[in-house]
C-alpha cells in the first residue's frame, strides 16, 4: 500500500470525520486549523470552490503539519497539480471524467474518485484507485447501498458524503467498507466565515465521540 495510503487509513482510524470545508478568506485558514486539531479532528477536505481554497491548503499545513490536508472539488488535472503544489496530500473529485483520468498520470493513490454505482466502483478500482467516495451518499442509496457493495466488493472502502446527517453517522462509520465519511456541516462555511471557533470545535467533537 502507498505511503499516502497508509497514512490516510492511520489518520481515519484516530478520527474517521472528515470536515468537507469551503473558505472564503485564507485569513480564517489558520485559526480552523486550530480549532479541527483541537477537537481532535486529524482530516480535513478544502474545496477548490472558492478562490481561497489553494491558499487555504498551504495555510492549514503550515498551522498545523500533522493534520492531513487534501483538495476537494478538484475537476481537471490543472486543480490535480495545482492542489498538490499548494500542499494538499490527497485529493477528492465528486467523479471521474476520462481528462482527469488522464491527467493523474500514475497518481492514482493520492485520488479519492467519487462513484454511484457498482459499474463504477468497478471500474475506477481496476484503474488503480484504492479508495472510493460514495457521492452524493444520500441519493445514491447511502448506508443500504453500501451495504450491498459489500457482498459482492468486500475489497473496496468508502469515504461516502453528500447529504449524511449527524443522526447517521454512527451508522455509517458501524459499515466495515466504510473508512470515514465526509460532511460540509462539521466546519460549516458560515460558521468558518463568521469565525465561530467554539462552535466548530464542538461539533467535531461531538460526531467523533459517536464514531
Amino acid at each position: 500500500m502507498p505511503d499516502m495510503l497508509q497514512k490516510l487509513d492511520a489518520a481515519a482510524r484516530k478520527a474517521p470525520v472528515v470536515p468537507v470545508i469551503v473558505v472564503d478568506s485564507v485569513s480564517a485558514a489558520g485559526p480552523l486549523a486550530r480549532t479541527l486539531v483541537k477537537a481532535g479532528i486529524t482530516i480535513a477536505e478544502v474545496t477548490l470552490r472558492t478562490p481561497a481554497g489553494l491558499e487555504a491548503i498551504t495555510a492549514m499545513k503550515a498551522e498545523a503539519p500533522d493534520l492531513l490536508v487534501g483538495a476537494g472539488t478538484v475537476l481537471t488535472g490543472r486543480d490535480a497539480d495545482a492542489a498538490l503544489k499548494a500542499g494538499a496530500e490527497f485529493l477528492v473529485s465528486p467523479g471521474m471524467s476520462p481528462g482527469l483520468r488522464d491527467a493523474l498520470k500514475g497518481r492514482e493513490s493520492v485520488m479519492i474518485p467519487g462513484i454511484s454505482t457498482a459499474s463504477e466502483a468497478m471500474t475506477r478500482h481496476e484503474e488503480g484507485f484504492e479508495r472510493l467516495k460514495l457521492f452524493p451518499a444520500s441519493i445514491a442509496g447511502g448506508v443500504p447501498a453500501l451495504k450491498a457493495l459489500a457482498g459482492p466488493l468486500p475489497h473496496l472502502k468508502f469515504m461516502p458524503t453528500g447529504g449524511i446527517s449527524e443522526d447517521e453517522v454512527k451508522t455509517y462509520l458501524n459499515l466495515p467498507n466504510v473508512f470515514a465519511l465526509g460532511g460540509s456541516w462539521i466546519a460549516s462555511q458560515a460558521d468558518i466565515a463568521a469565525g465561530n471557533w467554539t462552535r466548530i470545535e464542538d461539533i467535531a467533537k461531538r460526531l467523533l465521540a459517536l464514531a
